[in-house]
């Protein structure tokens, strides 16, 4: 493997067979989207996340960008953007990790063993110190709202160009943009 691009697929590829559900965004293989579990015995089983997947150029020596597309309450997510405060994803990635690695050990990891002395989620941090029970109901409504297996497919924008639109909208949109005919 002395290419990063054969590497990239390599893992990609490792991560497909696997039971992960992989979407590839575009063409290239350095975006995708994988359907993402809470671990069991956790307050986030249950829980149903799409984790969007950046390579860089340089993967596997440099670390892949992860972060949560619907919602997730935790002390080391950022609430707003999904991104991911992970020190063995930002800081001490090695060539050695694969995309396996993120999803059954890092990821799984994250969720058991939050951090909140490095927050990105203050509030998230503040509770769990504060009252681990009602941070772990939190967690729990969280799954109930954002984290059912419909919220991990696709976002509701990213509508599929082969969806049929309903006879009222083929029908208006053919007689407005055509206007009438010259006689």
């Amino acid at each position: 493997m002395s290419s990063p691009s054969k590497r990239r697929e390599m893992d990609l590829m490792k991560l497909m067979m696997t039971d992960y559900k992989v979407e590839m965004i575009n063409d290239g293989m350095q975006e995708f989207f994988v359907e993402f579990n809470g671990p069991k015995d956790s307050s986030y089983q249950g829980g149903v996340w799409r984790v969007r997947v950046e390579l860089p150029d340089a993967y596997p020596y440099k670390s892949p960008s992860i972060g949560f597309v619907n919602k997730i309450y935790h002390p080391n997510v950022d609430e707003m953007s999904g991104s991911v405060c992970l020190d063995v994803i930002n800081q001490t990635w090695s060539p050695m990790f694969d995309l396996v690695n993120v999803f059954e050990v890092f990821l799984p990891q994250l969720l058991l063993y939050p951090n909140p002395s490095d927050p990105l989620n203050g509030e998230a941090a503040a509770l769990m110190m504060r009252d681990r029970n009602a941070y772990d109901q939190r967690v729990k409504e969280y799954c109930e709202k954002y984290a059912k297996p419909e919220d991990a497919g696709a976002a509701p924008e990213e509508k599929s160009s082969d969806e049929e639109l309903s006879e009222d909208e083929y029908a208006s949109s053919d007689e407005e943009v055509a206007g009438k005919a010259d006689p």
